[in-house]
């Protein structure tokens, strides 16, 4: 089992933002206003929470989750988060997010086979969980679609980019 001794510290940054990234994902694809926009990032707070509670975590969430219980940890994944946003288009950037989760899978191929198929899972569960947090379309929060063409059509980017179905 993996835990974060598997991993160079750039790897482990790589990993520690990648539930964000998921989630950032998807917010890229269809952007919410601000109502939305903090739904979804609820959505994949919880979608942490809820691992956190997990008693069949394996040591590499554990690991990713006590990291992120810290304001260092927090605050290196949100550095790993962070894009040069000047003169991007949103489809660029959500370009930029999936090469990094791409990456993050292939560091988990590599460093953690025994945990990467279920890590790259839980990834795109919270990608799931972010497109279904919030409609859009409608009107201080009701009618619109819950879950649009753009939003599944990047969930199942994520999915391909992590090589999980």
């Amino acid at each position: 089992m993996a835990d974060k001794s598997n991993f160079t510290p750039e790897e482990w940054k790589a990993i520690l933002a990648s539930p964000m990234l998921a989630g950032l994902a998807v917010t890229l694809a269809e952007p919410s206003g601000l109502w939305g926009t903090l739904k979804e990032s609820m959505a994949s707070a919880q979608a942490l929470l809820a691992a956190g509670n997990d008693p069949k975590a394996s040591p590499l969430m554990k690991a990713l989750l006590a990291d992120m219980e810290t304001s260092d940890g927090r605050s290196v994944a949100r550095e790993e988060v962070k894009i040069e946003l000047t003169g991007k288009s949103t489809a660029d950037l959500k370009e930029q997010v999936i090469a990094k989760l791409t990456k993050v899978g292939e560091i988990l191929d590599a460093k953690a086979p025994g945990d990467a198929a279920a890590f790259k899972t839980w990834l795109k569960y919270v990608a799931d969980q972010v497109a279904e947090a919030a409609s859009e379309g409608g009107m201080l929060g009701f009618g619109g679609t819950q879950v649009t063409d753009a939003e599944r059509a990047t969930v199942s980017e994520v999915g391909r980019a992590l090589k999980v179905a």
